[in-house]
């Protein structure tokens, strides 16, 4: 007898025994509204959260699997990612269940090695797994699908990935634990050109993009991700003043017992319908009255050609001085300067937006899942270096006074002629003090006008020089001056808008 006490029947010995049972249909309280698992996911607290999943909602992602993925691309899933996370549902399930072959490995970046590599036809992983993996040319010639998914999907590395011929189909897939596994997806085209969607939701799964007050957002505008359907999870594990937070009413559905997980996710619609995944809300952050963004930055940084991956936060390394950060990955031997990501970034995205500082990394720390650590990002040194290679010292008494209150506004133990007060990390707020001192010293009309026009030392001093004694500028650099005059306005034009605000 087992240890369990369970009930052993042998159907060979015991069957004179069975056939005296009643023929009729047994009654059975099972359903497929029971529970299947309970799988753990921290998301974005860092604190572990029991997701209970239910037969039917496993089933809703494999019918959806079954009619999007190709029996061949379903012949041989390798199975790589722990059964502690979700991305192993699709691995283990939809290949058991439709007639394909679950190829086993402990350690995805030994996939070369693998005896049975040549079977592997779908790979199923994050982003920096499959980035790895092409980096090592590592990637199987019998693989035909690649399915990324757990952090925004750059088009570069798509791109990288069609090159190889055997490469069919690449899918970027978004969905949360609290909705087994995957919610939206998109087969991202070769010889795309846009920033990779996360497409459309899967069978029997709604999405809304709603605002603070719960109603759908327009076309283009950020809202966050609410997803309802038959996927979403009972709730969390012995947790329900969290489950009633997080699972709300759904007022678009006439069911009653319709519910919404709230995802904590910023998205927006796109014209052709699809959804742009934009970044966590908890990464949208307020600074100096203008709220942004993270991952809007980290998008627009990783489309510069040699930026591989990059991450944006914000730094109040001096207390009440908030500073965008960016870290950066880049191609092997291709990295860019700091004026060159600026003035790319500038191009696509308002002046307050540009993060301060870029910090180089060879790569960017990661959580046991692959996805981004931002807790471990180091803390940027690189500024003062920054500044000690462009570093020319003030000659003159009025550069010298110049300087002085510059790094008094800005915390800095120096600053040279040729840095501009904005990249220092100056901004329209901080420019107001810096004006005052300034008219304190200088006997001359300096308007805030000029002190925009006139972002370094040795144009504004030039500009002074100049007023007092009423002799031209003698600066050459015609373009640059033309440029400077207009990020001055363009900085004056959120100045205002920020004062009225205030």
């Amino acid at each position: 007898m087992p240890q369990h006490q369970a009930q052993v029947v042998c159907l060979d010995t015991d069957w004179l025994l069975i056939a005296q049972e009643n023929k009729e249909n047994s009654v059975t309280e099972v359903t497929t509204s029971n529970l299947a698992y309970v799988i753990y996911t921290s998301g974005s607290t860092g604190q572990p959260k029991g997701v209970m999943i239910k037969h039917h909602s496993t089933v809703a992602m494999l019918d959806w699997a079954k009619k999007i993925f190709a029996a061949e691309a379903r012949e041989g899933v390798l199975a790589s990612t722990s059964i502690c996370f979700d991305l192993s549902t699709f691995e283990m399930f939809v290949p058991l269940c439709y007639g394909g072959k679950v190829i086993l490995i402990d350690n995805i970046l030994h996939l070369p090695t693998l005896p049975a590599a040549k079977n592997v036809s779908l790979i199923n992983t994050v982003p920096s797994v499959i980035a790895e993996l092409l980096r090592t040319d590592g990637i199987p010639t019998s693989v035909q699908t690649i399915n990324i998914a757990g952090e925004p999907l750059q088009n570069k590395l798509v791109q990288q990935l069609y090159q190889w011929e055997n490469i069919q189909q690449v899918f970027n897939l978004y969905g949360p634990s609290e909705d087994t596994t995957y919610s939206t997806f998109a087969w991202i085209q070769k010889n795309a050109s846009n920033i990779p969607p996360i497409g459309r939701p899967i069978n029997n799964t709604q999405i809304y993009l709603l605002d603070q007050d719960l109603q759908p957002v327009p076309v283009g505008v950020p809202g966050e991700l609410h997803i309802g359907g038959d996927g979403l999870a009972r709730g969390y594990l012995n947790r329900p003043e969290l489950t009633a937070e997080k699972f709300i009413p759904n007022h678009f559905s006439d069911k009653s017992a319709a519910r919404l997980y709230k995802t904590g996710d910023l998205a927006r619609y796109l014209p052709n319908g699809e959804i742009e995944y934009i970044g966590r809300i908890d990464h949208q952050v307020k600074i100096r009255g203008f709220r942004i963004e993270l991952g809007e930055i980290e998008a627009r940084l990783t489309e510069y050609p040699t930026v591989r991956e990059a991450v944006v936060v914000v730094r109040e390394d001096v207390p009440e001085d908030k500073r965008l950060v960016a870290y950066v990955v880049s191609e092997q031997e291709f990295t860019p300067t700091l004026s060159e990501l600026r003035s790319f970034l500038k191009e696509n995205l308002p002046d307050y937006m540009v993060p301060m500082v870029f910090v180089p990394m060879k790569a960017l720390p990661l959580t046991p899942n692959g996805k981004v650590n931002r807790q471990a990002l180091p803390a940027p040194d690189n500024l003062r270096l920054q500044l000690e290679a462009t570093y020319i010292k003030p000659q003159t008494d009025l550069e010298k006074a110049i300087a002085t209150v510059w790094q008094k506004a800005l915390n800095l133990e120096k600053v040279g002629i040729h840095d501009n007060f904005f990249e220092l990390g100056g901004h329209s707020l901080l420019i107001v003090q810096v004006h005052n001192q300034l008219r304190q010293i200088f006997p001359a009309n300096l308007s805030m006008l000029e002190m925009f026009r006139y972002p370094t030392i040795s144009y504004l001093a030039e500009f002074l020089n100049k007023t007092n004694t009423n002799k031209p500028l003698s600066i050459n650099q015609t373009d640059t001056r033309t440029e400077q005059i207009k990020d001055g306005k363009s900085r004056l034009k959120q100045f205002l808008t920020i004062s009225k605000r205030v």
